[in-house]
């Protein structure tokens, strides 16, 4: 049964893909810039893992259909695109059901490169993005430890929970 008046709504969001040789690596709407033997994101878009999670956690708040069916993979105005406007569309279905953001809370998956240097100002960028206090957003990142696609450095991932509150 469907109640508008909820609160609260809690949403979750998952995201991966694989790593190759190049660059940039695209993570929270910034660049991360490399050596030489760097690594990029393989995906039909520019594949923000972190950016990816959170419009699905978002989008799963208010039980909307999630980022690939809005946005599918093998849509060509999709190629390449920014994943901010994943974001932004989903932010406005937020609006529109009635709720705004309370807080998120996310953790990168990635064997290198090292995130901790870069944290910092992609919570800035997504405090930006979603029209919130960059207090409102937590974000770490971990390793794979050596263990499986992540810590072979061959695949990046993020997960991101997100509370809404009722305007």
């Amino acid at each position: 049964m469907d109640d508008p008046a909820l609160p609260y709504r809690i949403g979750l969001g998952y995201d991966s893909h694989r790593l190759g040789p190049g660059g940039p690596l695209r993570i929270g709407g910034i660049d991360i810039e490399q050596p030489t033997d760097g690594v990029h994101a393989i995906g039909h878009s520019d594949a923000d893992v972190l950016l990816h999670a959170l419009t699905d956690a978002l989008l799963g708040a208010i039980a909307a259909e999630d980022i690939g069916r809005l946005f599918p993979d093998n849509a060509e105005e999709n190629r390449g695109r920014d994943s901010e406007d994943f974001v932004a569309a989903a932010l406005q279905k937020v609006s529109d059901a009635g709720y705004q953001i309370g807080n998120i809370d996310a953790v990168i998956l990635a064997q290198k490169p090292k995130m901790a240097p870069h944290i910092d100002s992609m919570r800035d960028r997504i405090a930006i993005m979603l029209s919130c206090p960059a207090s409102s957003v937590g974000l770490k990142a971990k390793t794979g430890e050596g263990v499986d696609s992540i810590g072979r450095s061959e695949s990046i991932a993020a997960r991101v929970i997100v509370m809404l509150m009722r305007k």
